[in-house]
């Protein structure tokens, strides 16, 4: 990410990567505990699949992928992201354009849309697009962030909500989100942090540890490839998950006997649960103001 070639084995991986199906990749996967072999550079601490798999097959693979469950638990992802909007709606109380990457099915633009924004998307699941056309009668685009067309200087916020851990070069990423923001435009993302406390006590177990994950960030190396790519960070904080019982219940295999009965599973599909968990940044970024006439 930083461009050094001086990095160290930092954990062996746990599974056969050819074996990487969609299944293995999609939001609700399970496969806790299960990475590529990762380094970590001697520079700025970023922790990266090494060696990492190509864009291109990881875009074949999300183009691939289908997860109703994640449609399911619409209504507790839609407190999560209402907590993002609120802190937007301080910086942004004009509103304005907003392109939310990794869009999946759209919750988040609808919401978004609801509260007066001018929403766009882009998503490389198929499924997904259509779920987001049917449900929402939202158009998003389909492909990769990375190679798609957008108008410089256009966009208000940028949504990057658990993107850039499954990309091979997130400094790319962040670099075009930079060119397309407005000036005073601010980019919100959420990854995980790998030097949180949950990381460190669960290690191999942590359930950020993942197929789909890539590349794990901490706050030294979060800041550095902000910094890198233009932005400067205005506010940080730590994420917060609300889930249905039910999903959770649905997460640990040996508690899916709770979900078999059917009154009992609708009754814990009622029941929010607030995770604090303290082991993913939400951060907001705005443009350097240097960085402007580059863009």
């Amino acid at each position: 990410m930083c461009s050094s070639l001086s990095f160290a084995p930092f954990r062996t991986g746990t599974f056969d990567a050819s074996s990487l199906s969609k299944d293995h990749i999609k939001i609700t996967d399970n496969d806790y505990g299960k990475i590529w072999d990762l380094s970590r550079c001697n520079n700025c601490t970023h922790v990266f699949a090494n060696p990492c798999p190509s864009q291109e097959f990881i875009h074949n693979l999300y183009g691939e992928v289908e997860d109703p469950v994640y449609q399911e638990e619409a209504e507790g992802r839609s407190k999560n992201f209402n907590r993002i909007l609120k802190s937007l709606d301080k910086i942004h109380p004009e509103r304005g354009n907003l392109f939310d990457v990794g869009a999946a099915t759209g919750i988040l633009l609808d919401i978004s849309r609801k509260q007066g924004w001018h929403v766009e998307g882009i998503e490389p699941s198929a499924w997904a697009i259509g779920v987001a056309r049917d449900r929402y009668n939202l158009e998003i685009r389909e492909g990769i962030f990375e190679e798609a067309t957008l108008p410089k200087k256009h966009y208000t916020v940028v949504m990057m909500v658990d993107f850039i851990e499954h990309i091979p070069h997130p400094l790319d990423a962040i670099s075009i989100a930079q060119k397309i923001l407005l000036p005073r435009g601010t980019l919100c993302l959420v990854t995980p942090d790998i030097n949180s406390l949950a990381a460190r006590i669960f290690g191999q177990k942590w359930w950020h540890y993942r197929p789909g994950h890539l590349g794990y960030f901490s706050k030294k190396s979060l800041d550095f490839l902000l910094r890198r790519a233009g932005f400067r960070i205005v506010k940080a904080r730590k994420y917060s998950w609300t889930f249905s019982l039910h999903y959770l219940l649905s997460r640990k295999p040996s508690l899916s006997f709770l979900l078999k009965n059917r009154v009992f599973a609708s009754f814990w599909k009622k029941i929010p649960i607030k995770l604090a968990l303290q082991d993913s940044f939400e951060i907001y970024a705005t443009k350097e103001k240097s960085h402007e006439s580059l863009s």
